[in-house]
């Protein structure tokens, strides 16, 4: 396990950033390959079908994530603070309530699929494929959440290498299994939907006999695990906001998707494709800004808030950086990274025309990460949905609506900078406050003392 309480911070962020970034870029692969391959060998309506299942998945899995995002820096905390016991109940605590949560959100997502798509005017072309991917990845939400929460448990103990050998046999086994079920057997898209359940499933068997194997902290007896109200409330209270805030996000990219949908088959299929490509440019921000999260929960459980403050400064300079290098790639390369999901002229334009407004603004982006990671790794995760309520339904959605009417898909484009830039301000203003400290000292009992002027 890696302890962050010393050493250089720009090292110590970077080199724990890493893994976790390759691991996310390898989840990410999973839906760019399920994209890659029914673009290109079944036809863009299942690309589109594709696309538009995402914002309901990402929308089931939200408020799930907020909470586990709340054990997740409860962990880091009680590892900084060398506070072993506590550590263990809340893994057992987190294991118990995931498997229940999976079941509901199968349930969610299998019988709700149908009506899902007719609320977000799916086009008749899209809707039935759209339908059945949805119903099948929803079968595989147990193994899913498991090899999630399993992932997230480890990078709160400073683990991030497991979680990525974990996810580079997951991401092969289900290219593997998407060029088999989709070529060879000709199952389209309920192909690449059994795929990813399939990988899925096959890793988190495997990671469940590591940890027994490996780690005694961690090991997997379902029968003796214990229950702890305590920190479960506790970590509702914290990742109950994140929760909100992940369902917003969520709600508001579904919102997006449908102001798209109008825009008929080949608008959704360039937006499918440009949006997986952008998730991938996205990651290390948000990747470092999980780091930093990690950072921060186990410096300030270690009584050193002084490290914070370089921590943020290294982790702005390191993701501005990369997001510099993504602006150039999308402009550069945009026609050729849209190529790679369908050769459709329009859905190339349409996707292309996405990257090059998105992308010289990435850098905002990456700075509104920096700041809210640094505030979710103190245990305040209330200013962050404050900031995506704002950003994404005050301004994104509204602007979205007004500029799509008068630039067409355009406009749909432009409104995305609009939100990030005022959710920066707000968190920037936030941490510049020093309140996010006081959160800290309320779930545990401590006093500010004297390092509070050495944070700001």
């Amino acid at each position: 396990m890696k302890d962050l309480t010393h050493g250089s911070e720009a090292r110590l962020i970077l080199w724990f950033s890493v893994p976790m970034l390759l691991g996310n870029l390898l989840q990410q692969l999973y839906n760019m390959v399920d994209s890659i391959v029914v673009g290109n060998w079944v036809g863009k309506q299942a690309l589109a079908a594709v696309g538009a299942s995402f914002p309901i998945i990402f929308l089931l899995l939200a408020l799930f994530t907020g909470i586990s995002m709340g054990s997740n820096i409860l962990i880091a905390q009680y590892q900084g603070a060398k506070n072993t016991e506590c550590v263990k109940k809340a893994i057992e605590t987190t294991y118990l309530y995931t498997f229940w949560g999976s079941l509901i959100l199968m349930a969610i997502g299998f019988f709700g699929a149908g009506p899902i798509m007719t609320l977000l005017k799916s086009p008749d072309s899209v809707k039935p494929l759209a339908v059945l991917y949805l119903k099948i990845f929803s079968l595989g939400m147990l193994p899913f959440l498991g090899f999630n929460t399993v992932g997230g448990i480890l990078r709160g103990l400073g683990d991030a290498k497991t979680p990525l050998y974990m996810l580079v046999l997951s991401t092969a086994l289900n290219i593997i299994l998407d060029l088999l079920f989709v070529i060879v057997f000709g199952w389209g898209v309920a192909g690449v939907a059994f795929a990813t359940v399939l990988s899925q499933a096959v890793s988190l068997v495997a990671c469940i006999i590591y940890l027994n194997y490996k780690h005694e902290l961690l090991r997997v007896k379902f029968t003796a695990l214990s229950f702890d109200r305590e920190i479960f409330n506790l970590s509702v209270r914290i990742g109950i906001p994140s929760g909100i805030q992940q369902s917003l996000v969520a709600l508001g990219l579904a919102t997006m998707t449908g102001i798209v949908n109008t825009f008929g088959t080949d608008a959704i299929a360039g937006f499918a494709a440009a949006a997986r490509i952008e998730s991938i440019a996205s990651l290390p921000a948000m990747t470092i800004g999980m780091a930093i999260s990690t950072f921060v929960g186990q410096n300030l459980g270690a009584g050193k808030p002084h490290r914070v403050r370089k921590g943020l400064r290294a982790s702005i300079l390191l993701s501005a950086g990369i997001s510099a290098l993504a602006a150039i790639s999308f402009y550069l390369f945009g026609n050729s990274l849209i190529k790679l999901f369908n050769s459709d002229e329009n859905v190339i334009r349409i996707g292309t025309t996405y990257l090059r407004i998105l992308g010289p603004f990435f850098i905002v982006f990456s700075f509104m990460f920096m700041l809210n990671g640094v505030i979710r790794g103190a245990g305040e995760t209330f200013i962050p949905l404050i900031t995506t309520l704002l950003a994404m339904w005050a301004i994104r959605i509204p602007a979205a609506l007004l500029l799509s009417a008068k630039l067409g898909l355009t406009g749909v484009w432009w409104a995305y900078p609009t939100g990030w830039f005022v959710g920066s301000i707000i968190s920037l203003i936030y941490y510049r406050s020093g309140k996010w400290i006081d959160t800290f000292e309320k779930i545990h009992g401590k006093n500010r003392g004297q390092e509070e002027a050495t944070i700001h």
